[in-house]
């Protein structure tokens, strides 16, 4: 079983972000640190904010790409402990479950060229305004996807 840590200060900028995008679906990818065997902690992610719609989230790979690279660089480039975690999204207006078109996306993903054995994906939204709820699930080559434990 994966367990991913979802840091206070991490879930603080999340909120910040769901709340300026409202109704929008908005998304990025997430950054990690390992802190032992299958289980990470979430370090950083980026975020577009321009690309959702009410119902769908497409994200831009050029942005997420400086992102990425910003955080190797301030991380020393150390790969076996700080990498590419995974993507996230919201779904401000359904279930906090991959749809079939996510799933789908990251199948493509993790089965593709890009040579990424497995990834992450962490769908978001607000309860009340205020409370982040979330799920993830680790999609990984060569299997089936797994629910991931979240944890603060």
């Amino acid at each position: 079983m994966v367990t991913i840590s979802l840091p206070n200060n991490q879930r603080a900028r999340l909120r910040t972000c769901l709340r300026r995008a409202g109704r929008r679906e908005i998304g990025g990818i997430l950054m990690g640190e390992q802190i032992a065997p299958n289980h990470f902690q979430i370090a950083d992610f980026s975020v577009d904010s321009q690309t959702g719609t009410a119902a769908h989230f497409v994200r831009s790979p050029e942005h997420h790409a400086e992102a990425l690279e910003r955080f190797f660089h301030k991380t020393g480039y150390d790969f076996k402990r700080f990498n590419y975690l995974g993507e996230w999204h919201s779904h401000p207006s359904f279930a906090i479950r991959p749809s079939f078109e996510d799933i789908t996306s990251m199948q493509r993903l993790v089965h593709g060229e890009r040579d990424i054995d497995f990834s992450a994906l962490m769908i978001v939204r607000l309860n009340h305004f205020f409370f982040v709820e979330a799920a993830a699930v680790m999609f990984v080559r060569h299997g089936a996807p797994t629910e991931v434990t979240l944890q603060r």
